[in-house]
């Protein structure tokens, strides 16, 4: 097994990973909740944790991977009531959009992808728990509440104290709760609300509170205590709090070992988020159709390669903020073009990855450095660097299987550097296209057979202004890329 560290949001600390059993590692990560596309904040995460599984799965431990499905919400409810559609139709629609999104990440998938609405048995088996140890109330409104004060340890992940949390409380006390702080666990059916959002409980027709949802899906399917648990910046407070109530005051015990938040995606200095309206959903940023409302088209679209995204979010550690602008997307492009560029003038030797060697155990220790992805990126480019020097075409197939370990590098070179579509801005995108780009290379070739150098100039100077470069190899042969 490794000798991985992980941070630990709960204990604030790198710790040294050691699952309860290393066949099977444990994880549970919170997914999305489907009423809209996948933003750019939600890339990060699901990259992240990809990331994440993949090295776990790289050291040898066996991995189950579930990331959940919020397919219940007041947001999804909105949505449904706006286009006029049944609940199921717009969460079916939106979870083959993110779908999309990932395969065009080449995110993997999970190892199970539960929906909230096929475990709400469960989610009530836990509020009745809540309830008989006097943690939950019924409401005279209908809802049943979660009693935060009856849970002594609240605010242990997020290191928020009661007092504090009460003391900036701003609004009051809702109708029916004790304590502003108290939280919903179950809400009952409003008259006026679909009937396909209601569901039959004890406590009448309703629909489970968001943050009971994880607490059931992950105790289901997995067990306790997690050996990993979690998320994007924004649910450590107040989800995985209320997680962590919900959980532990119905089976006491710990919900998870370990904590992992990834960091926050900023522009300008402000987290990328709906409410600011400052951002960009995944495929406006890698695939921009011109139909985007078009509701088939907009997942049915020919997405643009992403590997560039993936990169610009590879290339950063997972904890800390990440800055979206489009002079960071276009640098991290022209920094994967030359990890490409290595393994397009070596063609890469098929190998397994021997971790003795240098550049392998730099790599681990990196990744082993909770999951120093960063260092990782770095120990790519020397080996594309030596890969240039050297033209070993070991060192460059070494450089593609690391690059695999990230999800990186897999794309053939030639293939990559000709896609009219991977480099943001590019002239190309509007320009030639591939027949009209090697119908003027065979041109070219024909001119310089003919000794016509003038025309076989002219013709570089065409490519070269339309976004093409030309590289002229031994035997006559004449290779191409985009710029």
């Amino acid at each position: 097994m490794s000798t991985l560290h992980i941070y630990n949001t709960l204990s604030r600390a790198k710790e040294p990973f050691r699952p309860q059993d290393p066949a099977r590692v444990r994880m549970y990560v919170c997914g999305m909740t489907v009423y809209d596309y996948c933003h750019l904040g939600h890339a990060r995460m699901l990259v992240g944790f990809d990331v994440i599984q993949r090295w776990l799965k790289a050291s040898g431990y066996g991995v189950e991977y579930v990331r959940n499905i919020t397919d219940i919400d007041d947001k999804i409810i909105r949505r449904a009531v706006e286009t006029h559609r049944p609940i199921a139709q717009v969460t079916e629609f939106y979870i083959a959009a993110m779908h999309a999104d990932e395969q065009a990440l080449s995110v993997e998938p999970p190892s199970a992808e539960p929906r909230a609405t096929a475990h709400v048995g469960r989610m009530l088996d836990i509020i009745g728990m809540l309830e008989d140890k006097g943690l939950a109330y019924r409401a005279p409104d209908g809802d049943v509440n979660y009693a935060v004060r009856r849970f002594p340890g609240y605010g242990k992940l997020s290191g928020k104290t009661l007092d504090d949390l009460r003391a900036g409380e701003r609004v009051a006390v809702a109708e029916g709760k004790r304590d502003p702080l108290d939280f919903v666990l179950w809400k009952s059916a409003k008259p006026e609300e679909p009937e396909d959002t209601k569901w039959a409980s004890p406590y009448g027709f309703g629909r489970p509170g968001w943050h009971i949802e994880c607490s059931a899906m992950s105790e289901a399917l997995l067990g306790l205590p997690l050996d990993i648990h979690g998320g994007g910046p924004d649910l450590k407070f107040p989800h995985h709090e209320n997680e962590i109530a919900q959980t532990e005051g119905a089976f006491g015990g710990a919900l998870a070992n370990i904590w992992m938040h990834c960091g926050p995606l900023m522009v300008d200095a402000e987290k990328m988020s709906k409410s600011l309206g400052n951002f960009r959903t995944i495929r406006q940023t890698i695939s921009a159709p011109a139909s985007l409302e078009n509701e088939r088209a907009a997942y049915e679209v020919n997405l643009r390669e992403a590997e560039m995204l993936r990169f610009f979010i590879v290339r950063n550690h997972y904890r800390s903020a990440q800055n979206y602008a489009p002079d960071n997307l276009r640098d991290a492009q022209q920094a994967l073009d030359r990890l490409y560029q290595a393994l397009l003038n070596v063609a890469p030797a098929s190998v397994s990855i021997d971790w003795a060697h240098p550049a392998a155990q730099a790599f681990k220790a990196a990744m082993d450095d909770d999951f120093n992805t960063a260092g990782a990126v770095a120990v790519l480019f020397d080996l594309a660097s030596e890969t240039h020097k050297t033209g070993s075409s070991e060192q460059a197939g070494l450089l593609r299987a690391l690059g695999g370990v990230l999800g990186l590098l897999q794309a053939d070179p030639v293939a990559y550097m000709q896609s009219p579509t991977r480099y943001l801005g590019s002239s190309t995108q509007a320009g030639l296209d591939t027949a009209a780009i090697e119908a003027l290379v065979a041109e070219r070739i024909q001119a310089k057979a003919e000794r016509d150098f003038a025309r076989a100039d002219a013709l570089r100077a065409q490519l070269r202004e339309a976004g093409v470069e030309l590289e002229d190899r031994p035997g006559g042969q004449t290779q191409w890329r985009r710029v």
